[in-house]
């Protein structure tokens, strides 16, 4: 219990922390705040629970580094649960005669639970300084061909982990130290055995006087700490435990992973399209500065870093945090910011390395989004400072003029030439029941054409009722949009959205055989109005499989691996079909270690299939590919055009070792 006086100077540093955590946190607040839209808080009870899954959750952290995963759980459940033993710390020191359930089941509990937590975080912590600091895993550096502000690369990382850390383990250790004096002085402890063998070896031959001091003392260190520790919280990484929550939960509601906000070319006073600068950033991608641990998981899972490019997501939610952190009273009072993000956050090359995978998205424990940034940025130097890689104006041109970046003037109904039956055209075939988007690989790149006439005879053989728009189809976009070339992508939606609509087929089913088709068609387009019910083809193969109205021998037992495109798997989820289709055709499945939604990129997403790849150390197209073949497949599936042609030109770059096909091709065999 503390005497009058020193409850008046605790209500005295509590009075002080509280004003100055108000400012630093009124800070953070208003610079979240210059941000561009809003954040989210309709349907508040959902979003609230969102939060809280995601507090308890940590963000599924757990799938991937496993050991390390499992203490940061310990440190964060524990630290949690911190907040309830500090508050029933404060009332016992302050309350005169106040001992929490004390004789209850509950009260036994409660101290079994700090008693274990005080261990469990302490163990974990230390874990986590000797992996930073003496083991010096690789993993939690940015390569030095990255951009990086120099505070964060001369050990401003390191520092704030340090200073995370020690503050954890002084305040969660003086709070165990104080316990255990407790436990001397009035006895064993069945509910606390850590602070009972403390006890029993630390104070063992201690008076009660001195006890009575080394509680003061742990008590004033522990609670001191946090009133000293929370002006700075804003300061320090160690703010993701709150701002991670709060970014799931404030985040808007995206119909796949790496949804990018559609921009309003008909409001005449927006004056910037894209981000320049740090506040032409929407509100909820400065929280992500904020949120940002440092962990680098999603530079871990990025196929351009891994590869050796100049990109790191994590670098870039770094950067921005140094820069705010740098200046954050200047920017909370209204300062005008309008050094370039290009200068500071990230370098040219990066930008132009991303293939908008949304592996950093995925992998990101506290809800960042450092893809978005990515594609704001392009924006601004396509639509804004028309500054881009030369070889997109080709793919531009060809989009405009011809309908397709390939600038192709053939017909797109060629690819339908070599099959033995007619595909009819809408007009031809009024009452189909399924739309098949040929899309621009399919109706001109030549291997593409081939899985497009796989995908139709299935559909044939099958008795389904389907119909394609012939010359009436144009490119949805999606290599215009993902470019940073916005504009683009609004007119040749619009375009299609009402080609769509005068052919019934928002009325119908969509099935396309491009990814990028199906994400674009049915989860972009509804922004804008058009609104469809689109299938992957290899969903469609695996419901036609299931209704028996296609029959495989189901006995090929060939060796095949499948390659997740990262706008059907990690995108949308949909990681089973492709999976089921191959299994009833009778191939025997070889998994490589990356899949599902932690499949690699081929590295033709995000625009990169019209351009030369970013310099680096070697190819993700080889990089996924040797993946491949180390598996001992004979045979490579994929499910994406784009992913096709990449993983086509390894196979012959290595000497043609696999056959590479399309799920549908393999299908197609299966019913010969």
């Amino acid at each position: 219990m503390l005497t009058n006086t020193e409850k008046l100077l605790f209500i005295l540093l509590v009075a002080i922390s509280l004003m100055a955590t108000y400012n630093t946190f009124g800070q953070m607040f208003r610079i979240v705040q210059r941000g561009q839209g809003k954040l989210n808080f309709d349907n508040l009870g959902q979003r609230i629970w969102n939060g809280f899954i995601a507090l308890m959750g940590q963000g599924r952290l757990i799938r991937r580094r496993k050991l390390s995963s499992v203490f940061h759980y310990g440190v964060a459940w524990g630290f949690i649960f911190y907040f309830l033993v500090n508050a029933i710390d404060v009332m016992e020191g302050m309350i005169t005669g106040f001992h929490f359930l004390e004789g209850n089941f509950l009260g036994d509990a409660f101290r079994f639970l700090a008693d274990i937590f005080s261990v469990v975080v302490l163990v974990g912590v230390l874990y986590f300084l000797i992996r930073r600091f003496a083991a010096k895993d690789p993993v939690l550096s940015i390569r030095e061909n990255v951009k990086l502000m120099p505070k964060a690369r001369a050990g401003g990382v390191w520092q704030d982990s340090l200073v995370v850390g020690v503050f954890i383990l002084l305040h969660v250790g003086f709070r165990l130290f104080g316990a255990s004096a407790l436990v001397a002085q009035h006895g064993n402890d069945a509910a606390q055995p850590f602070a009972t063998l403390i006890a029993n070896t630390l104070f063992a031959n201690t008076g009660d006087f001195g006890l009575t001091v080394a509680w003061r003392v742990g008590w004033w260190v522990a609670l001191g700490l946090i009133l000293f520790f929370l002006p700075y919280f804003p300061y320090t990484k160690h703010a993701h435990l709150f701002v991670g929550p709060f970014n799931f939960m404030t985040a808007p509601e995206r119909t796949y992973l790496g949804q990018v906000k559609t921009l309003d070319f008909e409001n005449e006073s927006i004056e910037q399209f894209g981000a320049a600068s740090l506040f032409d950033l929407e509100q909820t991608r400065l929280v992500d500065a904020f949120a940002c641990i440092m962990c680098n998981r999603c530079q871990e899972a990025c196929p351009a870093y891994n590869t050796g490019k100049e990109l790191s997501p994590a670098a870039l939610e770094v950067n921005k945090r140094y820069h705010i952190k740098e200046n954050m009273t200047a920017l909370a009072a209204g300062t005008e910011d309008t050094l370039p993000l290009m200068d500071f956050a990230i370098s040219e090359s990066a930008v132009w390395a991303c293939t908008t995978c949304g592996a950093c998205i995925d992998a990101c424990p506290v809800g960042n989004t450092p893809m978005l940034d990515i594609l704001d940025i392009r924006r601004d130097q396509v639509l804004m400072a028309s500054e881009f890689p030369s070889e997109l104006q080709v793919a531009f041109r060809g989009m405009e003029r011809n309908g397709n970046p390939w600038q192709s003037t053939e017909s797109r109904m060629e690819w339908a030439k070599p099959l033995d039956f007619d595909v009819p055209t809408v007009d031809e075939n009024p009452d189909y029941e399924y739309l098949l988007w040929v899309g621009c690989a399919g109706a001109f790149n030549p291997e593409a054409q081939q899985t497009v006439r796989a995908v139709a005879t299935i559909m044939h053989e099958a008795g389904v009722s389907f119909a394609v728009l012939g010359d009436a189809e144009s490119c949805t976009g999606d290599s215009a949009r993902r470019a940073g070339n916005e504009y683009l992508y609004y007119e040749m939606a619009m375009g299609n959205i009402d080609t769509l609509n005068s052919a019934k087929a928002n009325e119908r089913k969509i099935v396309t055989s491009c990814p990028h088709c199906f994400t674009t068609i049915g989860k972009e387009y509804g922004e804008l109005g058009g609104h469809y019910q689109t299938y992957h083809h290899t969903q469609l193969i695996a419901d036609l499989v299931g209704k028996s109205k296609l029959r495989l021998n189901g006995s090929k037992l060939e060796k095949v691996t499948f390659h997740d495109p990262c706008y059907l798997g990690r995108h949308n989820g949909v990681v089973d079909a492709p999976r089921d289709a191959l299994a009833q055709a009778g191939f025997q499945l070889l998994e490589m270690e990356r899949s599902g939604s932690n499949s690699f990129c081929c590295g033709a997403g995000g625009a990169q299939m019209w351009k030369e790849e970013e310099h680096g150390t070697q190819a993700m197209s080889m990089n996924r590919f040797q993946e491949a073949h180390g598996t001992g497949a004979t045979t490579l599936a994929v499910g994406c055009p784009f992913c096709g042609t990449m993983m086509h030109d390894a196979n012959r770059e290595e000497g043609s070792p696999m056959q590479v096909k399309d799920v549908a091709e393999l299908v197609l065999e299966a019913m010969k």
